[in-house]
């Protein structure tokens, strides 16, 4: 007998393994399709992996160590014969076997056995009764769509008041043949995959959020209800159901997609764009103005109130934006060029609101104010001199936060300030966590230096061609 790559003592080490992620130990040797699989919550169990039919199966032996190694040695011998013994006559055990489970649950169901959580309950109380769970989102709008896609694609529940994700919809009809009815405790790897198989090559990125967090939820209800078992939404073991792998050209399509970076004006065109932006009168030119003499993003600016703002006729203006604004969630000092103050200034006070940028209708801009700003002046240079604002690199309409990669690309190439002073300025952080933990200060006197040196820069050649006319 060939010698098996999993020795005796190989899984007593096992059991003490405290190695994080879910894992596969292959037995080997005669005993070949036998693994130890071991959860990313350490608890480890016995798998026979044996092809039926042209259909790789995957078969439970137990858990270990209650099953050691000869005994589920012993098992995957038995169970492999009986499967080739039925696979002869045309049956698949392990079909049927799920066509069991699947019986007995429709009969626990009808009989009024002790209710378990089902899986519509368990979405709702993760993302609402159960308090906390998605609190490490900090943006409203992602917690909504956390709950939302979950909804639409996973349980099969519609209110009648909200779109799917982006209006697409699944070709067999959004919701179609939901898992929400269905108990935690009983779903498999194959209610999950027949759920996002109609998305999985339609809405890629869609389904794949979808997937990860019905992991969590199940992850979450299965420590709710006492259960200690591989998660079935777990993507080592779907990515070998056949019809959610990703093809060669989709996976180089999805690398390149999140490599995409936000459209951006070259820094050679700044000066110009921003003169034609100071002749448009509107509040959102006045934000995008801002957002572009202070390298923030676009949400940090829409936010900025009054009370942020200090020594504005002194010789250190701030504005100071708080950490719930912050993508790292910690608050930000941004020092302030002349410019900056001037346009501050020179912005009327709307009587009982503290923003600085108020809508026409009261309240702060939207979300879409500014990519709307840079859309128009886009289409008016378009239109005037047939070339608009646009990235160079791959053609799209320049937006908001590109702006914040177009001073970056200037304080690189055209500047000797610091690396670390100007990733401190986007609020980046550098350098190692040792190097940080030592290096605690913002550099705000030397990015005083740089943004009123970018200023300068954005006006300048405004002001040379007005000398030159």
């Amino acid at each position: 007998m060939a010698k098996s790559k999993l020795t005796a003592l190989n899984v007593k080490r096992a059991q003490h393994d405290g190695r994080a992620g879910h894992r596969m130990m292959a037995v080997g040797g005669d005993h070949k399709g036998l693994y130890l699989q071991v959860t990313a919550r350490h608890s480890k169990s016995w798998i026979l992996r044996i092809v039926v039919n042209g259909k790789r199966r995957e078969i439970g032996l137990g858990a270990f160590p209650e099953i050691g190694l000869a005994d589920a040695q012993e098992l995957a011998i038995t169970q492999r014969n009986e499967i080739k013994r039925a696979a002869k006559d045309g049956r698949d055990p392990v079909a049927e076997r799920h066509a069991q489970k699947v019986a007995a649950r429709a009969e626990r169901i009808a009989t009024n056995a002790p209710k378990l959580m089902t899986f519509a309950d368990a979405v709702k109380a993760f993302c609402h009764r159960d308090a906390g769970q998605l609190d490490g989102l900090s943006n409203a709008k992602h917690r909504a769509q956390w709950e939302s896609t979950l909804m639409v694609y996973a349980v099969g529940e519609i209110d009648a008041g909200r779109k799917s994700p982006r209006n697409r919809e699944n070709p067999k009809g959004i919701g179609a043949d939901g898992i929400g009815a269905i108990a935690v405790a009983d779903l498999t790897k194959h209610d999950i995959a027949r759920i996002l198989e109609p998305i999985w090559h339609e809405i890629p990125e869609t389904a794949r959020r979808v997937r990860s967090r019905i992991e969590a939820v199940i992850r979450w209800a299965d420590g709710k209800e006492g259960r200690d078992r591989a998660n079935p939404a777990q993507w080592s073991d779907l990515k070998h159901h056949g019809n959610l792998t990703v093809r060669r050209g989709q996976k180089q399509k999805a690398l390149a997609a999140q490599k995409s970076h936000h459209p951006a004006l070259h820094f050679y065109d700044a000066p110009e764009w921003f003169a034609d932006l100071k002749r448009r009168p509107s509040v959102s030119a006045r934000a995008l103005q801002f957002v572009v003499l202070t390298a923030c993003r676009s949400q940090e600016v829409r936010g900025a109130r009054w009370s942020e703002l200090s020594d504005l006729d002194g010789r250190n203006p701030i504005w100071t934006v708080p950490g719930d604004r912050m993508k790292m969630g910690q608050p930000h000092r941004v020092p302030l060029s002349r410019q900056a103050v001037a346009m501050i200034k020179a912005m009327p006070r709307h009587l009982g609101s503290d923003f600085v940028f108020v809508a026409p209708r009261g309240g702060p801009l939207g979300d879409m104010a500014l990519s709307k700003m840079m859309k128009d002046q886009s289409a008016a240079r378009q239109a005037a001199c047939g070339a608009g604002w646009i990235d160079k690199a791959n053609g799209r309409v320049a937006t908001p936060h590109g702006l914040r990669s177009t001073f970056r690309t200037w304080v690189q190439e055209d500047t000797e300030f610091p690396r670390e002073v100007a990733e401190s300025a986007l609020a980046h952080l550098s350098g190692d966590a040792v190097e940080r933990a030592y290096a605690r200060g913002d550099a705000l006197a030397r990015r005083r230096d740089m943004m009123q040196a970018w200023a300068d820069y954005l006006t300048g050649a405004q002001a040379a061609k007005q000398a030159g006319e």
